[in-house]
């Protein structure tokens, strides 16, 4: 019996790691946002949210279990042991240090720290506010076996404690009912909008490169093989569970809101008017607090899976080595040019985003067939393509505007389907799996006959 607690403890602590190292800033805003947009038909935008939101992710999380992956790198390397290097680099490097590790800490600056300081201390502020986050993250993650204390015992069970305040409040008080007008992205085909909205929050991409951090955090509690894969997978799923339970709250929230505001410009727009509404003043601080927590348990994430898959990718240079160039590249670029990163870096993501997906399909279904590396290289060749199109479909205008890019991306949405929905890369995706799939049979035909002979 006692040995059955400790089981299931272990199980939540493994769970709150899992959701507090990739729920950041965007898993709380969009749906919120989402929420106004949608009005009346709230529930049904969430429930194609959570499908793209959640249920990617989870796919991710049981691709690194079936194929009992330590990282990113042995997940992609039936593809080959060049691609899945270069894979690695680019996750990491654009999830990491050039884009979702510096935003953590300037998010959590310019909510939590900026509405309180003058003007003319607005800069300063901002370089002292991210040394110390960064400095903070640089010393928990030093200790890899401590993280799962911190963000699954401590941090991250303060955000969901203080989200559900604020759940509690606003549920016991509505700030209006729910038939409200939807957009006109919403008034028809509202589960199409969330889904599509969920995809932005680049989540499957996340766990994708989070895994190894996960994976090493449930051994260091002492499962090993069979064990390791069956936690992770329950953890998985459990942590899943929460965060779509978390979605359709913040969904609804918007959707009640609009009672006694306007459609906000964006989430963060929208959930401070919320906050602000029932907790007045306190508000700012409150919703500060909230968000700090909930970037940095991600940020600890990120730079801590850096770390370890580089190590892992280059192992002569240290882990600390590596967690010191994450850290200090991420507090450069949170204080010095973190716009201009991001305008480049969204289109890097766009890209990514259908290749994570294709090596999902293939690790969840053929990982284990004989000849799966052939599937493996079809599916992401063929994916390779479109992806690169949405790539500069959401490059800067100097890109997109170019005459030869301009032309190639308009043949492109014309003729491609789902193209101008974004989803370009989903059929030529389909097509490659099909054509692996019947090259890989023939070829195992053909070597049976073979042997036959």
């Amino acid at each position: 019996m006692e040995q059955t607690k400790q089981t299931r403890w272990q199980l939540l602590v493994v769970s709150s790691l899992i959701f507090g190292m990739f729920f950041g800033s965007g898993n709380l805003i969009f749906p919120v946002h989402l929420g106004q947009l949608a009005g009346q038909h709230w529930f049904t935008a969430a429930l194609g949210f959570a499908v793209s939101g959640s249920l990617f992710p989870l796919l991710a999380i049981l691709a690194v279990v079936v194929t009992q992956s330590d990282g990113l790198y042995d997940l992609a390397k039936p593809v080959g042991r060049h691609y899945a290097a270069f894979f690695l680099v680019l996750v990491h490097l654009t999830i990491g240090p050039f884009f979702g590790t510096p935003r953590t800490a300037a998010t959590a600056y310019q909510m939590a720290a900026e509405p309180f300081l003058p003007q003319r201390w607005t800069t300063l502020g901002q370089w002292v506010f991210t040394a110390v986050f960064f400095g903070l993250a640089y010393l928990i993650a030093t200790h890899q076996n401590s993280l799962i204390k911190w963000v699954g015992k401590y941090l991250n069970v303060c955000f969901l404690a203080l989200l559900a305040i604020i759940f509690v409040v606003a549920f016991w008080h509505p700030m209006g009912g729910l038939a409200h007008t939807p957009t006109a992205a919403y008034q028809s085909g509202a589960t199409i909008s969330g889904l599509l909205e969920g995809y932005n929050t680049i989540d499957a991409v996340a766990l994708l490169a989070l895994s190894v951090t996960f994976v090493h955090a449930v051994r260091g509690l002492g499962y090993h093989d069979r064990e390791l894969t069956k936690v992770t997978a329950k953890a998985g799923v459990l942590a899943i569970v929460v965060e779509v339970l978390v979605y359709f709250g913040l969904v609804l929230l918007g959707a009640f809101s609009l009672g006694q505001l306007t459609l906000s410009a964006n989430g963060g727009v929208a959930l401070s008017q919320i906050v602000g509404h029932y907790f007045s003043r306190f508000g700012t601080a409150f919703l500060g607090v909230l968000v700090t927590l909930g970037v940095f348990t991600t940020a600890l994430g990120l730079v801590t899976s850096f770390a370890q898959d580089f190590h892992k990718l280059f192992p002569k240079v240290s882990y600390l080595t590596w967690l010191r160039i994450t850290t200090v590249a991420s507090f450069v670029v949170a204080n010095a040019g973190l716009d201009n990163i991001i305008a480049w870096s969204l289109p890097v993501l766009m890209l990514l985003y259908p290749l994570s997906l294709a090596l999902i399909l293939v690790s969840l279904t053929v990982a284990k067939w004989a000849y799966a590396g052939v599937v493996y290289k079809a599916t992401i060749a063929f994916t390779a393509v479109p992806a690169i199109l949405d790539l500069l479909a959401n490059s800067p205008a100097v890109v997109t505007t170019w005459g030869p890019v301009a032309r190639v991306l308009h043949l492109y949405h014309t003729y491609v389907p789902l193209a101008s929905l974004g989803l370009g890369w989903l059929v030529p995706t389909l097509v490659g799996f099909a054509l692996g799939l019947g090259w890989g049979y023939w070829r195992l035909v053909v070597e049976r006959n073979t042997q036959e002979a």
